[in-house]
Order: structure tokens, then sequence, then C-alpha cells
């Protein structure tokens, strides 16, 4: 049975099947419940959950699986991020620099982990930040564009947690988001829900998101952007540029580049990552707006299911800007594998066909 309790300052444990719930408002936590902690990929059970001012951490069996962060960026994002083995499936610039990242990996500053964006909703810019236009160079030309574009950076505003809940098999948050655009009008309402997952040999993420504009409001435009989706940037010696293996292969068979704006089901990123080969598939479900989506996946490392863009991936293909009216519900559904070996090892197809027969519940902002 899942137990929950919504708006609080809350520590939330399963451990050796038994729910231990502490719950108070206010108080941040560093609360251990007593007890032989489990451990090991081996065994999913345990899950924790954490919340303090910064986010939300998840637990399992002992081990950290992700942190959830509110407060650091101009939209929320899961770093670091953890798979079935223990290793961080993500990169970790911009937040931590990591010796074992070269120079030429340390690029787009925005790409956080595992996060949402657009570059135009309403002509507001949230896929993109500060530190992204942030040079020191006597172009002024290039400042004067820079500046520019700071000035149109909106952002997605973390509102509150409306949901905490915890069982044996599965960890999930839900939180209501306002889009803003640069002067801080809100622009639309965003629910959104993680659900995090752990099996013996994987660990999943799946991320529904409910997007409408507020009553009464004017109409959102999602623009036809390549740079929009939810997405994730790959451990640097995982990209294929990093020349250690890395490949991209989709659901159509296209591989590396091909896969670029490629309509698919699934799409998996997999290679090196501290000794073992690792990889991260993205399961697209046949709910989720325009499915198949495309794919905004690149050897360097980005990989992004994009559903917003036609145009803005190839010149000859029509606008595909999407007008969101007040009452209407855009949605969106995700599921984030984590797992060993390649896409055929990891069974990723099988996963995205059990993925399909299931039925992502409504997201609600009461409970």
């Amino acid at each position: 049975m899942m137990t929950f309790i919504p708006r609080a300052s809350r520590l939330l444990i399963v451990e050796r099947g038994l729910l231990i719930l502490l719950c108070w408002a206010g108080i941040n936590t560093t609360t251990i419940v007593a007890g032989e902690p489990q451990t090991g990929a081996a065994d999913p059970k345990g899950f924790a959950l954490r919340q303090d001012g910064h986010g939300v951490t998840i637990e399992v069996g002992g081990r950290p699986f992700a942190a959830y962060v509110i407060d650091e960026a101009n939209k929320p994002y899961l770093w670091p991020i953890f798979g079935p083995t223990g290793k961080a499936m993500t990169r970790a610039y911009p937040m931590k620099d990591m010796p074992e990242e070269p120079h030429a990996q340390r690029d787009h500053p925005h790409h956080r982990g595992i996060t949402f964006g657009h570059e135009s909703i309403s002509d507001s810019n949230s896929w993109h930040e500060r530190a992204t236009f942030e040079k020191d160079d006597n172009n002024a030309e290039a400042a004067e564009r820079r500046r520019k574009r700071i000035a149109g950076l909106g952002s997605i505003v973390h509102r509150e947690f409306s949901l905490l809940a915890i069982d044996g098999e599965r960890a999930v948050i839900e939180e209501i988001c306002d889009h803003l655009d640069p002067a801080g009008k809100p622009l639309l309402v965003e629910r959104r829900r993680l659900t995090f997952r752990a099996e013996q040999a994987t660990r999943s993420i799946d991320i529904d998101q409910e997007f409408s504009p507020e009553p009464g409001a004017a109409p959102a435009l999602f623009g036809d952007h390549k740079d929009a989706g939810l997405f994730v940037r790959v451990p640097t010696s995982m990209a294929v540029d990093s020349k250690q293996g890395g490949r991209i292969v989709n659901s159509e068979g296209q591989i590396d580049a091909d896969a670029w704006s490629k309509p698919a089901r699934w799409c998996d990123y997999h290679g090196p990552v501290a000794g073992e080969q690792l990889g991260i598939a993205i399961l697209n479900h046949p709910s989720s707006y325009r499915h198949p989506t495309r794919w905004h996946v690149r050897t360097y490392g980005l990989f992004a299911a994009n559903p917003f863009a036609l145009h803005g991936y190839d010149p000859a293909l029509p606008d595909a800007t999407t007008t969101l009216a007040a009452g209407e519900v855009l949605r969106l559904h995700h599921r984030f594998v984590l797992h060993s070996g390649d896409e055929r090892a990891a069974a990723i197809d099988e996963a995205w066909q059990r993925y399909a027969g299931e039925t992502p519940a409504p997201l609600s902002a009461d409970h």
C-alpha cells in the first residue's frame, strides 16, 4: 500500500519492508534510522526520501540513487544520479569539477544531469542559463548578442512538492512548477511526477509532465526549436566523441549521428563508465505528445527527447509550433532506464513494450 504525506519537510524510509515515517514542518533533517542498513545493488528494497531546502535526495538499499535539486539553477534538475552498479550516470560539470572530465567536455553549462527546458515558450528561454552566455572577450557585437540572450532567459520555478510517497518497490515525488518569463510573469503551470524504481540489473526513473496555462491566461506557444525537451548529459567517457566505445542506437536501428532528429520509440546511449559498460535508455510512451518523439541526441553527449521541433531539425520540414490554450493540457511521459551493457544486453526493446502497456496515472494538484 502506498503511503504519502504532502506539503511538509519530512523523512520517509522503508527498511526491510517496514515503513518508518517522520514528519514535521520547517525543520531540515540529518536523522538516521537505527538498524543495520541494507547494502548492495542486488537488494532493491529499502527506499528513502529526504527533503530539505535544496530539494529531495533518494536512496535505495542504503545507497544513493539520485538528488533532485530545486534551488541552484533556473530550473530543477536531477544530479547526481547513480546506476545499478553504483556508478555515476551523468556528467558532473557544471555542478562539480572532476579531473577525469576533460576540458573539451566542459561545454554547455546548462546541461545539468537530467532536466527539462525549452528555448522558446512564448519567447521565454528556460533551456539555457546565464552561464551559457557569460564570456569574457573584447568583441562588442558578440557581447551585445549575449546580453540579449541573457535578457530573454526565463525560469522553471519550484512551487511545492504536492506528494512525497514511498513503498517497498518505488519512491514517488510530485511537484508543481511555474514557468516564468524573464520578468517573472507566469506562462504555464507544470505538474511533474518522478517515480524511482530499482531492480536487480537496472534502475529506472519515470518522468511524467503535464503543462497547462493558468485559467484565463494567454495561450502558451512552444516554439519549434531543437533545444527543447527532457534531457540528460551522459558521462564524458560514454560520449561517442570521446572515442572510448560509446554508442547511440534507437528503436529503428539508426546509430550515432544518424539517430539525431529521427523519430523513434526509444533511444539508448551506452559506453564505458569507470571500467564498466553502462547505458541510459529513454523510452517514449505511446500517450506522450507527438509519439514517437524525435531525438536531439548528439555524439558529444547531449541526449534529449524533443517532440516540439520539426523545422528546427530540418528547414525543409514545416513549422511545428505548439499552441496551448487555457484549459488545455500537454502531456509528456518518459522512462529513463539505467542499465549495464548495451541495448541488447539490457533488452531495451522489451522494456519499451512493457512500458507501452502501462497507463500513466493522471497528475493532480491535490491529494
